[in-house]
């Protein structure tokens, strides 16, 4: 095995990292044609099959006039065409968009109208969530069996393995994933090629989750609509890692791959980490080739930590970014993961390299070490804005660059970054970000709630659980089985609130502005950290 390499020296000859995805599936096609790239179940890809399959799916766009900037929309769980499309896309410059499986049909169709998305790539389990919509030119049907008209295979059949040579600059945006906004409706961040490459690939050597060796083995199976599922697959790319897609996650089949075919890093949340810990037999499993767990989300409790040193015994890294940063920009490493614990624990770590990290107070004066306010990041790892939404846009992005990203926190005379709240009302729940305005909307259409307000309570399992309190007008109590079978066709799974209760009136200021922080308060009560 080679010995790891800094990110940024794993390069071509030319010196540098390439900062469009269409050119570093060029390079590892170069460096590694024969090396396999992904297993799928069954299926095998080689980086010199995944350029040229990239490249007939970048043609076979072209051939439906697909053009420079269009989205193209992708409805499934986790699947090698999954990448064959984005990757695709990203060679002749259109724009990949990732749909949230887990959502409510009606949710998944408002993210591909609000895309103006020109063709839809759907599983088939569900390709009829999508319905029509004008825009959308063809549903492509993902697995959908050889033969079939509407299929992926047909469709790519007959499309040239010649590279289509569009010129992409690094700086046109290649993916917009949909993140859930205050105001009811998702938003879709736009995300370059050079913001989702430059500033993973600039870490310096010697930090364990940035120095890989050529013969890594990655497990691929937080959801590809989330971005740390994209940002460890990107890693892959540019190291030449054998990456293993699960379909979703799965305790068992986890297991069983970081056994057999000798995982050596893989990124997961808190929650999962624990349903892998209850797994029947996990302490008979050999971690022996695993090196590092990422986890995201947040932070990792001391008896959990303790617990998975012990079963694990592999180095743990915390990783702090929002999809707006494109994943990962502020990490805490092995050495502040220690079974005795430390007060580092309790910290997100520090900013990468590259990454500028500050803290502000409202009025947007930048504020000392231990001086809790908005934490405000500046990197190339940024957005270019919100799809569509250019007041939004200028709200979360200072014209000098600084992200404002809702949440609240402190940094330390070491540069560590702690989280104390967060400013926004995002509830984060088994690392599912879970707005409560998109639930308050549905909830009040019901006829005997007057009105709610949704927040996150804690919770041992999730971390956060999604509590609704309402103005209720109905017989007896709420009651969570039946209102939650009321709002199942409106709202995804996940963001269903887990309980309620309900009061004559809800709190509100001097404005009419609903005090939720008020309401919320007594549930974090004690606590030092008032998240999840």
């Amino acid at each position: 095995m080679h010995m790891p390499e800094r990110l940024a020296e794993a390069v071509d000859a030319a010196g540098s990292v390439p900062h469009t995805l269409g050119d570093l599936v060029r390079r590892a096609a170069r460096r590694w044609p024969d090396r396999i790239a992904f297993v799928d179940g069954d299926l095998e890809t080689s980086f010199g099959e995944l350029d040229r399959l990239t490249n007939r799916v970048a043609n076979r766009l072209l051939s439906e006039d697909v053009q420079k900037g269009d989205r193209i929309a992708y409805l499934g769980k986790n699947m090698t065409e999954y990448f064959l499309l984005f990757w695709g896309a990203a060679k002749i410059g259109a724009v990949f968009v990732p749909v949230n499986w887990r959502l409510a049909p009606a949710e998944a169709r408002y993210v591909v109208d609000d895309a103006e998305a020109v063709m839809v790539f759907a599983a088939e389990a569900f390709a009829d969530d999508i319905g029509s919509s004008a825009l959308v030119r063809r549903t492509v049907v993902l697995r959908a069996g050889a033969g079939n008209p509407r299929g992926f295979e047909s469709w790519l059949a007959g499309a040239t393995a010649d590279d289509p040579l569009i010129g992409v600059d690094p700086h046109d945006v290649v993916l917009q994933l949909y993140t859930s906004g205050t105001t009811g409706h998702p938003k879709g961040a736009m995300l370059t090629g050079d913001s989702l490459v430059h500033v993973r690939t600039a870490q310096p050597a010697g930090a364990l989750w940035s120095s890989w060796s050529d013969e890594e083995v990655v497990l691929l199976s937080m959801p590809l609509f989330h971005i740390g599922g994209v940002g460890l697959a990107l890693n892959g790319l540019v190291f030449g890692g054998r990456m293993f897609i699960l379909q979703e996650f799965n305790a068992a089949l986890f297991l069983r791959y970081i056994e057999e075919e000798g995982v050596t890093r893989l990124f997961i949340v808190p929650a999962a980490l624990k349903q892998l810990l209850a797994e029947p037999g996990v302490r008979d499993v050999d971690f022996a080739r695993l090196r590092c767990i990422s986890y995201g989300s947040s932070p990792i409790g001391l008896e959990l930590l303790r617990e998975c040193l012990e079963v694990f015994r592999c180095g743990f890294v915390q990783n702090y970014g929002l999809t707006e940063t494109c994943g990962t920009v502020v990490a805490l490493g092995p050495e502040d993961h220690v079974a005795e614990g430390s007060p580092k624990m309790l910290s997100a770590g520090r900013a990468l390299e590259g990454v500028e990290l500050a803290i502000a107070d409202a009025s947007g004066k930048l504020l000392g070490p231990g001086e809790t306010g908005e934490i405000l990041l500046r990197s190339r790892a940024n957005m270019a804005g919100y799809w569509k939404l250019p007041d939004v846009t200028r709200d979360t992005i200072s014209a000098d660059g600084w992200l404002r990203t809702g949440d609240a926190g402190y940094v330390d005379a070491e540069g560590y970054l702690f989280i104390q709240d967060r400013i926004k009302d995002v509830v984060i729940s088994g690392g599912e970000n879970i707005y409560p305005a998109e639930i308050e909307r549905a909830l009040n259409e019901h006829p005997d709630i007057v009105e709610s307000v949704v927040f996150g309570i804690p919770d041992e399992k999730w971390g956060e659980a999604v509590h609704a309190v309402l103005v209720w007008r109905g017989d007896g109590e709420p009651d969570a089985a039946t209102l939650n079978l009321w709002l199942a066709p409106r709202l995804a799974r996940y963001k269903l609130p887990k309980s309620y209760t309900s009061r004559e009136s809800l709190p509100r200021n001097a404005t009419g502005k609903i005090l939720r922080r008020d309401l919320r308060a007594p549930y974090w009560s004690g606590r030092s950290r008032k998240v999840g």
